[in-house]
C-alpha cells in the first residue's frame, strides 16, 4: 500500500471486483473512448470477477499492474491506475489511468503517478515510463507535464476509438 495523505495506492485485490463494477458503470461517459475494454469487462458483477482475478494473476506474472485508489476515511473507490506494456528488455512501462467524476481536477492523479512513478522505478526496476495521451485530454496531458514527463513526438494514428478514425497521440516519457 502506498500512503498518500486522504488516499491509498493498493495493488487490485480479488475483493475488488464489485467495486470496479459499481466504478465503471458511474464513470462509464469517460470511460468509453479510451478504456473500452475495462468499461466492458466490467459491465456486470460477474465480468468484475473474472476480470479482477486475471489483473490479480497478471500482477503477480509481472505482466502488468493494476492499482486501486481509494479514500482512506470511507473507503471509496477513486479511480484505477494501469502500468501496462511493459518491455522488460527495455525496463519499459506505460501509466494509463482513470478517475473518477466526484475527484476529477482536484490534483490526486498527479500525486498518484509520482508515487507509482517511484515505485516503478524503485521496485520494478524499470527505466523509462511513459504516458501516452490525446492532445484534447489536457487534464491528462498536465498530469504528464506536472510529473516531469517529457514530450517525445506525435505518434500518428496511434489509437481508434471504437466507431471511430484513427487518433494521433501525443507520447511523454520519464527516465530514472
Amino acid at each position: 500500500m502506498i500512503d498518500l495523505d486522504a488516499f491509498y495506492i493498493n495493488p487490485i485485490q480479488l475483493n475488488d471486483a464489485w467495486n470496479i463494477c459499481n466504478f465503471v458503470i458511474a464513470n462509464e461517459d469517460r470511460l468509453k473512448r479510451y478504456f473500452p475494454d475495462t468499461l466492458e469487462q466490467n459491465s456486470t458483477p460477474d465480468l468484475s470477477k473474472y476480470f479482477v482475478g486475471n489483473k490479480v494473476k497478471e500482477f503477480r506474472l509481472n505482466e502488468e499492474y493494476l492499482f486501486i485508489l481509494k479514500v482512506k476515511a470511507s473507503y471509496e473507490f477513486v479511480g484505477l491506475v494501469y502500468i501496462k506494456d511493459l518491455d522488460w528488455d527495455k525496463n519499459q512501462g506505460e501509466f494509463a489511468y482513470c478517475i473518477g467524476y466526484p475527484f476529477e481536477g482536484k490534483g490526486i492523479m498527479q500525486k498518484v503517478i509520482k508515487a507509482l512513478s517511484i515505485y516503478a522505478f524503485e521496485h520494478l526496476n524499470l527505466q523509462s515510463l511513459q504516458i501516452i495521451t490525446h492532445k484534447s485530454n489536457i487534464g491528462s496531458v498536465m498530469i504528464a507535464e506536472k510529473c516531469n514527463f517529457k514530450w517525445q513526438k506525435t505518434l500518428e494514428n496511434e489509437f481508434t476509438p471504437r466507431g471511430e478514425q484513427p487518433l494521433d497521440m501525443e507520447l511523454y516519457e520519464l527516465y530514472k
